[in-house]
């Protein structure tokens, strides 16, 4: 490699809010990062489902629990 043509690069955390913390190499020139989500809080890695309930979804739940009700 070049000399003196790559950014300087350093440890910076970054910080979820779920309150994990990662050190990481980075050429940013702020000492950390605040990030919403990370691998540890993220529901593809964790597993997690997680269905918002708005809408159409919403109509549709709905409609679901009435015909359960009706079968009973």
């Amino acid at each position: 490699m070049k000399t003196g043509i790559h950014p300087a690069s350093k440890k910076v955390k970054y910080i979820c809010s779920c309150g994990n913390v990662v050190e990481v190499n980075s050429t940013l020139k702020e000492d950390e990062i605040r990030v919403e989500i990370c691998s540890n809080c993220h529901p593809f890695y964790t597993g997690e489902q997680r269905i918002l309930k708005t809408g159409a979804v919403d109509k549709f739940y709905a409609r679901m629990k009435k015909t359960e009700t009706l079968k009973k």
